[in-house]
């Protein structure tokens, strides 16, 4: 079974940045997804999702650090639901993306920021590996897996 959820948006505004009595950090923030669509008319629609992200312990210190709002920033996650019980006594339900990697890109005007190529060597891996370990594999050691030299009968579809 998977439960994964990757984003590509804006922020909505600046993270939220709680630091719980037991010591841990908390952030919170929104990320805007746009589809963009041609209506019955042929008329170009914009619709915009907004996704709730929250992020624990050094990721959300990353993120006060890091990230501000309009910014573009890539979210590798986990979709979850919370009950809970407001002051009212109403129960309350939200659905929230856990994130356990996240990269600033940039601005909207893509002037600072990230950019470039991402992951880059020196960012965390949500696997717990970073990028710098990743080593192609020699040429003179032999290796299990086929090596592959004739394309014209790839059938990929891409």
């Amino acid at each position: 079974m998977v439960n994964r959820v990757i984003l590509i948006g804006n922020l909505g505004k600046d993270p939220e940045v709680r630091r719980l009595e037991n010591g841990a950090v908390v952030a919170k923030f929104s990320v805007a997804t746009n589809e963009n669509y041609r209506d019955k008319s042929g008329e170009w629609q914009t619709l915009t999702e907004w996704h709730d992200v929250v992020v624990w312990r050094s990721l959300a210190e990353r993120a006060e650090t890091q990230l501000k709002k309009g910014m573009l920033v890539y979210v590798d996650g986990k979709l979850t639901h919370r009950s809970w019980e407001d002051q009212d006594g109403n129960k309350r339900r939200t659905t929230e993306v856990v994130g356990n990697y996240f990269r600033a890109l940039g601005t909207r005007s893509g002037s600072e920021g990230g950019g470039g190529y991402f992951p880059s060597a020196d960012d965390e891996h949500p696997g717990g590996y970073s990028t710098s370990s990743i080593e192609p594999a020699s040429s003179g050691a032999p290796t299990s897996e086929p090596v592959i030299t004739d394309t014209a009968d790839d059938d990929l579809p891409f």
